[in-house]
């Protein structure tokens, strides 16, 4: 198979496996194109847009809870308002930040360092806040109150920063605010969804008239696409029932342990 296509395979399945685990999927695509030594300006859309293969897994796994909010919502039930607009608010920091501070985004998408020491910094985050955080208030996304749901939305903007990740902000956010686990993993899945459809709009918006001729088309992005939503259909399976039997500790030592070689292996390049 032709080199250029085995990295889009291997790049499908980093994104696969990492959008919706603590771990940040852009910082481990930032460290796969150092890796692997090809142009990451040149990969951008395609990180961007694969990331929606993963989204369309969220889809297709919790289809039943969509199509449950949306009668609800036709027949005005409060419970599926609350939902809807739970998800709404909590979209609306990273909307307004992300499109406010986009530039500056875009200059630390090239600083695998800064990847490297965010996975250290937010392993030790989730060690700390697994410790401290006894209470779970709220067993479900409709019953988390405006004002939490602020906090978790402003909470993760801190996901801008690569390397940080945007499922492990939202749902250590969640935690310390009171939501129990598998409602913080849930929320953070649906979440991803209004998300991730922003950014990938963005980049399109921004960079859409040179993906043609870019080195990297519409038939790799497709593939992409294709392996990233595959790989995330079980990875979501799988995370679910993890963290409500052993919680998030062995995502942050698995950070900690890839943020510490990563500097050690940047160094001695």
């Amino acid at each position: 198979m032709d080199l250029h296509y085995l990295t889009v395979i291997l790049l499908g399945i980093v994104e696969g496996l990492t959008e919706f685990l603590p771990v940040s999927s852009t910082g481990h695509l930032i460290l796969a194109s150092e890796l692997l030594g090809y142009d990451a300006s040149t990969w951008a859309m395609f990180n961007v847009v694969i990331q929606l293969g993963a989204i369309l897994a969220v889809v297709v796994l919790y289809w039943r809870t969509f199509w449950a909010v949306a009668m609800g919502l036709l027949r005005r039930e409060p419970v599926s308002w609350r939902f809807l607009r739970n998800l709404v608010v909590a979209f609306i920091p990273a909307a307004v930040i992300g499109l406010a501070l986009h530039d500056y985004i875009e200059i630390l998408l090239g600083a695998p360092q800064v990847v490297a020491w965010a996975l250290i910094a937010g392993g030790i985050a989730i060690l700390l806040i697994e410790r401290m955080v006894k209470q779970d208030l709220f067993h479900g996304i409709a019953d988390i109150p405006m004002v939490r749901v602020i906090g978790i939305g402003f909470i993760q903007c801190l996901a801008m920063v690569p390397g940080v990740s945007r499922s492990g902000a939202t749902i250590m956010g969640a935690l310390t605010l009171g939501v129990e686990r598998r409602t913080a993993a849930e929320f953070s899945f649906f979440l991803a969804i209004p998300t991730m459809l922003g950014a990938t709009a963005l980049e399109l918006i921004k960079k859409g008239d040179r993906i043609t001729s870019a080195a990297v088309g519409w038939d790799s992005i497709a593939l992409g696409f294709v392996v990233s939503f595959l790989v995330a259909i079980v990875v979501i399976k799988a995370f679910v029932g993890l963290v409500s039997k052993h919680g998030f500790a062995p995502f942050a030592w698995y950070r900690i342990v890839a943020g510490a070689s990563a500097l050690v292996w940047l160094a001695m390049r």
